[in-house]
């Protein structure tokens, strides 16, 4: 039985058996769905309506998908876009998460982990106001309307207001809504176990468990046994 108030998604690609095949996955998860072929029907459809999240091919007949997404960042939408890359187009991925993604899926695309990245786009209330990347922390390091206290409290712990600092705590909590992998790099003692759980506590995964583990305690082949065997 679907829920009374299904989400509303807009599903944008040139390829009909793709699309179909977008369409049909969502449809089984009981959401509502419209389809676009390029961008001007993109373009078309999202005049008319909001939606909830709006799923795009990168390459499109009449342009880049992130074209339509500058776009609706710039229009403070409050839609999160999924963009579909090609396999193995890390650039393409980075750019597109720059350019405000919500995520990013890659060809051939997994059904099982599509849903999964969609039911996470469509959490929250649609209507919220998406705020400007820039604004996500205030004096004081808080988290955004959206996120969990956890995550206000994790900010807090990062010392410093210098604009640097902003500029970090921004990051983390753009970061924090995507479900890409995060790779944090710096020297030792410079708090990249604390950055990483200040991710964890922005995110949608903060009520689960933070798993801190130290690799460098544990000997290099047990280490390739556990991760490559």
């Amino acid at each position: 039985m679907s829920p009374p108030n299904p989400a509303h998604i807009l599903v944008i690609d040139d390829e009909p058996d793709l699309r179909t095949l977008y369409e049909l996955t969502l449809l089984r998860e009981g959401y509502r769905v419209e389809a676009a072929a390029d961008l001007a029907q993109a373009r078309v459809q999202l005049q008319e309506r909001r939606f909830d999240a709006v799923i795009t091919d990168m390459r499109l007949p009449d342009g880049l998908g992130l074209e339509l997404l500058r776009e609706m960042v710039s229009q403070q939408r409050p839609e999160r876009c999924v963009v579909i890359t090609a396999h193995g187009s890390a650039e393409n991925a980075v750019e597109a998460l720059k350019a405000g993604a919500f995520d990013y899926l890659t060809k051939p695309v997994d059904l099982k982990q599509f849903r999964n990245v969609v039911a996470s786009a469509i959490q929250g209330p649609a209507s919220t106001e998406k705020p400007r990347a820039d604004s996500d922390t205030g004096a004081a390091g808080a988290a955004r309307p959206g996120k969990s206290q956890d995550g206000a409290l994790t900010l807090q712990r990062l010392v410093g207001e210098s604009a640097v600092m902003q500029t970090v705590k921004a990051r983390i909590i753009k970061v924090a809504g995507s479900m890409a992998p995060v790779l944090i790099q710096g020297e030792s003692g410079t708090g990249k176990e604390l950055v990483a759980r200040a991710v964890h506590d922005c995110s949608h995964r903060a009520a689960g468990p933070f798993v801190a583990v130290n690799c460098g305690a544990i000997p290099e082949n047990l280490l390739e046994a556990e991760f490559f065997g």
